[in-house]
């Protein structure tokens, strides 16, 4: 979530609509080749003109970061989601290239990955080595604004159970330079590989947050406290809490809707915390599984319920997550656009779905690169999402 001068000063808080934000990253793609181009730099040197600060690096140089403000109307976020692409959209295009949202390269010889020159970064290199071999990866972060850090950890608790559905919802990797991995997201296992990634584990109190992760400083597992890479975490400089399980949306209004439904789950969870229930311990085998079928199958076929351990079909899995968010979504007024977008993520598939769509009209991974470049600010798809 951008920090400007409005946002820097305390932000009035609002349980039953608190604000939201996302933070979206892209790669920067060659049009004629449609393979991942280290020319990020460019890119964010033109957007920036345009979009300021809100633009950013990333750890490679194949990759671009945008974020919005942050919004008490998902209406309004979306409105600043596709301006923030067509802007990035256009920086690409005056450099002679083009951006693509995916969790991972359709296209281009990204291993080991050419590392964007920043001091954090060659910390990270010296003590990660190797694991940043597969790190040229997209990922969609929502921000939701909680009036403190203690409510933002006892909040996570009661999202980890639906962690796994928001990943098969979103999944939007099945291709790494030119092959299909047979995973909806694959982007999720690479990103696994982190020593603190994935889904947190349960926590009591802040106090108990804060002692494993001083902990884990002490181990070297975390460089800094950006290095805290789970799937859901309170930032350290903002009264958010992050949710950062998802591919990076292929279009503006399925980036849109998953904000809407993070904000009515940390809304529902919200409600709970304060009549003291501290969510379920569940186990972390079972939560582990669950994110692994999630990963695979996206929306088709079944995930793990990690309440049970049960293989339920996916589409009941996200039957029970908008069953448990209604009342919510009906109190933020997002109830008839995420049930609209919801049964037209149904029939157009997941973004995994639409990638190996097009690459079975011909075969050709070139084929996907362009279908996502046109996906990435096309209003006409947009106004039947």
């Amino acid at each position: 979530m951008t920090v400007t001068a409005d946002s820097a000063r305390p932000m009035p808080f609002d349980a039953l609509c608190p604000l939201v934000g996302v933070e979206e990253e892209y790669f920067v793609v060659d049009p004629l080749t449609r393979e991942a181009a280290p020319r990020a730099a460019a890119v964010l040197e033109r957007a920036s003109a345009e979009l300021g600060g809100t633009v950013s690096s990333e750890i490679t140089r194949y990759q671009v970061e945008a974020k919005t403000a942050p919004c008490a109307r998902t209406s309004e976020l979306e409105g600043r989601i596709r301006r923030m692409r067509t802007a990035m959209a256009a920086a690409a295009r005056d450099e002679g290239l083009a951006v693509v949202a995916s969790g991972t390269p359709v296209l281009g010889d990204v291993v080991p990955p050419l590392i964007t020159d920043d001091p954090r970064y060659e910390v990270g290199i010296a003590t990660y080595r190797a694991l940043h071999d597969e790190q040229a990866i997209c990922a969609g972060h929502v921000h939701v604004h909680l009036p403190d850090r203690e409510r933002a950890v006892l909040v996570g608790n009661h999202l980890r159970p639906w962690l796994p559905v928001l990943l098969a919802m979103t999944a939007n990797s099945p291709l790494w330079a030119g092959r299909d991995t047979g995973y909806a997201s694959w982007r999720a296992l690479c990103w696994g590989k982190w020593p603190v990634a994935g889904p947190p584990p349960y926590f009591a109190s802040l106090a108990e947050f804060e002692e494993v992760i001083a902990a884990l400083t002490e181990s070297g597992a975390l460089v800094d406290p950006g290095t805290i890479f789970w799937d859901v975490r309170p930032s350290a400089r903002l009264p958010t809490l992050e949710v950062r399980v998802t591919d990076v949306p292929a279009t503006a209004g399925e980036s849109a809707m998953l904000a809407a439904v993070v904000r009515g789950l940390v809304v529902t969870s919200l409600q709970r915390v304060e009549r003291g229930d501290p969510g379920p311990p569940l186990s972390a085998e079972r939560l582990r599984v669950a994110y692994w079928r999630a990963a695979r199958d996206g929306l088709d076929g079944h995930g793990v319920d990690p309440v049970t351990g049960r293989l339920r079909p996916a589409g009941e899995l996200l039957d029970a997550l908008l069953g448990h968010i209604r009342p919510a979504l009906e109190e933020t007024g997002d109830l008839e656009m995420v049930g609209r977008r919801m049964a037209w993520l149904r029939a157009a598939g997941t973004g995994a779905a639409r990638q190996r769509a097009a690459l079975g009209r011909r075969g050709r991974p070139a084929d996907v690169v362009d279908d996502l470049v046109a996906r990435l600010v096309d209003r006409d798809a947009a106004q039947t999402e």
